[in-house]
């Protein structure tokens, strides 16, 4: 028996007395995901990316361990929820214009010294300035640096179309706007190079590419840690008791680590392992996070059709944007017609070994999106679900 099927075969028996559809996650597997990162990490502290886990549950499980501290959220929302809930440390890792919730964090002291908001324009200031509806608590703000590899004087861009801070002197005369300015404090910088953490450097039968990209990523770092060095030195001259700087993600733990400029490590979706993480030369993790949808037809020889399963990733439209089917080993997309809303045709011979009822188990694009089609958790330690837990859309919080 291989592996995968060794592991087929524990999630068959643990839900066993459930219906699917249904997600899990494995815990043994979430561990060792979480024990890698703080190994790569080499002693900074890794602050964990909620979007790629969106369960109030798991986040707590992974920040009660040694190595994690601190959650970077995605919306001003989340933020707040979060720290109502108890999370005290919470850095909004995009800009918002969410007017309520800037009204809500300035009427706060326990909010206003729990959550950090983004900020890398001084229009951004203004708004949160004309939301505050009176009240007067220090909002805590965190510069971005734009990370994007350049070449060709400019006229070649890799990287993701973030901050419009690039230089050391931007960042530095938007930390002086921001001293000048009352009900203010600057109190973090961060760069998240995602053409070097998000992007995988191996990928199957693609060897002339995946070296492209690694000759990318290489000098991507290079270039990245000497720029992030110097606008650290230029932003700690304005604001010397910044607290932190804040850097990575999955893909280059420990490559952002390395670097003396950065104080800490932010990553997400190395805990789940969704098939967007299954070409990285950098490390390799275990799949912690699965659903399973029902076999509901068995149209001919060598086909099965299962119900639902049209759950797309974000990102630019493509075939590494499905979820893709895990287990059993062998089956495929139909390509006439992929994973559809309501019902998709699975092909591949050991569809002829299952029976209406069965499960099929899929792996997500990406780590926490998967969490917006399910309101619950089954945890798996063995072959026993062992407990359960509500996703975000469980407790009723879809944020985007």
């Amino acid at each position: 028996m291989t592996p995968r099927a060794a592991d087929r075969a524990r999630y068959d028996r643990a839900t066993a007395h459930l219906d699917a559809p249904l997600a899990v996650v494995d815990l043994d597997a979430f561990d060792a995901n979480a024990e890698d990162l703080v190994r790569r990490a080499g002693g900074k502290p890794i602050r964990v990316a909620s979007k790629s886990v969106r369960c109030r549950a798991l986040l707590e499980r992974v920040l009660a361990r040694d190595g994690f501290a601190g959650i970077m959220s995605f919306t001003l929302d989340e933020s707040v929820w979060l720290a109502r809930a108890g999370f005290e440390d919470v850095l909004l890792a995009y800009p918002s214009a969410d007017r309520a919730g800037f009204a809500e964090l300035a009427g706060d002291p326990k909010l206003a010294a729990a959550v950090t908001v983004m900020v890398d324009d001084p229009a951004q200031l203004e708004l949160i300035d004309s939301a505050r509806h009176g009240g007067k608590e220090e909002i805590r703000l965190c510069l971005e640096l734009d990370t994007a590899l350049q070449l060709l004087g400019g006229r070649v861009r890799i990287g993701a179309r973030r901050s419009p801070l690039r230089e050391p002197a931007q960042l530095a005369e938007l930390a002086r706007s921001i001293a000048r300015r009352p009900g203010f404090r600057l109190v973090g910088l961060m760069a998240y190079e995602g053409h070097v953490a998000g992007v995988g450097d191996s990928l199957v039968g693609r060897p002339v590419r995946s070296r492209a990209i690694r000759l990318m990523q290489g000098a991507a770092r290079r270039e990245l840690a000497a720029r992030r060095a110097a606008v650290v030195r230029a932003v700690r001259a304005v604001a010397p008791d910044l607290e932190f700087v804040n850097g990575g993600g999955t893909g280059s733990v420990q490559h952002t680590a390395a670097e003396d400029a950065v104080t800490e490590i932010a990553a997400g979706s190395g805990l789940y392992v969704p098939r967007l993480f299954d070409n990285y030369t950098s490390f390799t993790g275990r799949p912690a996070a699965l659903f399973a949808q029902p076999v509901v037809r068995r149209p001919g020889v060598g086909a099965v059709t299962v119900l639902g399963g049209g759950y797309p990733a974000s990102g630019a439209a493509g075939a590494d944007r499905l979820p893709v089917p895990y287990l059993p080993e062998g089956l495929r997309y139909d390509p006439q017609e992929g994973p559809g809303e309501v019902q998709t045709p699975l092909l591949g011979s050991p569809a002829d070994d299952l029976l209406i009822g069965d499960k099929v188990w899929f792996r997500h694009a990406k780590a926490g999106e998967m969490c917006e089609r399910f309101d619950t958790l089954q945890f798996i330690e063995g072959d026993r679900v062992t407990g359960t837990a509500p996703t975000y859309r469980g407790e009723g919080r879809t944020f985007l």
